[in-house]
């Protein structure tokens, strides 16, 4: 709010940040002409959330309340909006649509793949190398002790609540959920593509589970 998504969309700006005094504090909202209000900035914020939640993931029980404020609002504030900026932006140094294409082609990200889940998933890495394993990870020879999961009902019940919010993740990057349309048009698809988005994201949470179960089962 404060300045995370002038990082990510303000203008002026260059390749790396933007720089100029608008959306700070969400200053100038809403704008049009961009396509940029209250709505559009909400959907950043839960991205944001979502990166630091994933790191979240590889650093917990090994952190420190004071240090996991101190991360989250940093990755939060500039680590996030500053790689939206690249990708997301106008004009953002590998966006799919400038005149000097990266690679020739780009990055189209549509749903956050990169900015998002890479974000948090280096993150994470990072956090949990700095950090190292957990105690009783490893016992006094370095050999592998096994940790016991705490609750089976809270997994199957967090995996359904994640897999629940993914419909609203991956079909909100369409910010809309359908319009009207002909045979021609800006909108022309647009109903087919979010709902075969809505048909990919269940294949993809279907195709996991099955996939753990086997390695589970047989390795």
């Amino acid at each position: 709010y404060l300045f995370g998504f002038a990082f990510a969309f303000g203008s002026p700006s260059n390749a790396f940040i933007g720089l100029g005094k608008r959306f700070f504090a969400l200053s100038g909202m809403p704008d049009f002409s961009l396509s940029y209000d209250y709505n559009y900035f909400l959907f950043q914020y839960c991205f944001a959330i979502a990166a630091a939640g994933i790191t979240s993931g590889s650093i917990a029980e090994r952190t420190q309340f004071v240090s996991y404020l101190a991360y989250s609002s940093f990755l939060t504030g500039f680590v996030y909006p500053v790689v939206a900026h690249w990708f997301w932006s106008n004009d953002g140094w590998g966006r799919a649509f400038s005149s000097h294409l990266l690679f020739g082609s780009g990055v189209i990200d549509f749903a956050g793949s990169g900015v998002v889940h890479l974000v948090g998933a280096v993150a994470g890495f990072w956090g949990a190398y700095i950090e190292g394993p957990r105690i009783g990870r490893f016992d006094n020879s370095g050999k592998k002790e096994g940790l016991k999961g705490h609750s089976a009902s809270l997994v199957v019940l967090g995996t359904f609540m994640l897999w629940f919010g993914w419909y609203g993740f991956n079909r909100g990057s369409f910010l809309t959920i359908a319009n009207a349309y002909g045979q021609s048009g800006s909108a022309y698809g647009q109903w087919s593509a979010v709902g075969r988005t809505a048909v990919t994201t269940t294949l993809a949470g279907a195709t996991a589970a099955l996939t753990t179960l086997f390695l589970k089962r047989y390795f």
